[in-house]
């Protein structure tokens, strides 16, 4: 292997917090109150903004729940773009690992389906942008994970090839990928 290519949100960084909040102002603003739990529901964040915003609208049984979850995943986009990255953490050791496989001469790069200027935004205010090769997002292509073609495309943008990669992540998704 020669290429190590991770995702981002619940591998690299916690980001529940922040992906959270954007979904409870969406509810919020609809005079729900906040639905999800900051706690409790860390992994569904990690499945992305729909996800949550079906849970929350799961929970109180709202009749249109699929309709409001379209309807506000461009303002939960948003409100997370505005606060990014106020309880966002990398994980212990995260970064020296990074570091760690670069200095023993691997590519390294990220595959997300956090939309690509978000995901760009994160890791350079995360401080750890200088750390990876290439970065793809959910919307570079016109496929997202768990098809392989963006973890492909992360790994050639590393300068590696798919035969001496590996992808680290912490979701189905991210198996179902690799």
């Amino acid at each position: 292997m020669r290429t190590v290519v991770f995702d981002l949100d619940g591998t690299l960084a916690d980001t529940s917090a922040d992906l959270i909040a954007a979904a409870n102002a969406c509810f919020r603003a609809r005079g729900l109150g906040d639905l999800l739990d900051p706690g409790a529901d860390a992994l569904t964040a990690f499945h992305g903004g729909r996800a949550m915003l079906r849970l929350g609208y799961g929970r109180v049984g709202h009749p249109e729940a699929e309709a409001l979850t379209e309807a506000d995943y461009a303002p939960l986009l948003a409100h997370y773009g505005a606060h990014i990255c106020e309880s966002t953490r990398l994980y212990p050791g995260a970064a020296d690992a990074v570091e760690a496989l670069r200095g023993a001469g691997f590519a390294t790069a990220i595959c997300t389906n956090k939309p690509e200027g978000l995901a760009r935004r994160l890791v350079a205010d995360l401080g750890i942008a200088g750390l990876f090769d290439a970065l793809i997002g959910a919307d570079t292509l016109p496929v997202r994970k768990p098809d392989p073609v963006p973890y492909a495309a992360a790994v050639a943008g590393a300068g590696g090839t798919v035969a001496r990669s590996l992808l680290v992540g912490d979701t189905a998704t991210d198996r179902e990928t690799a």
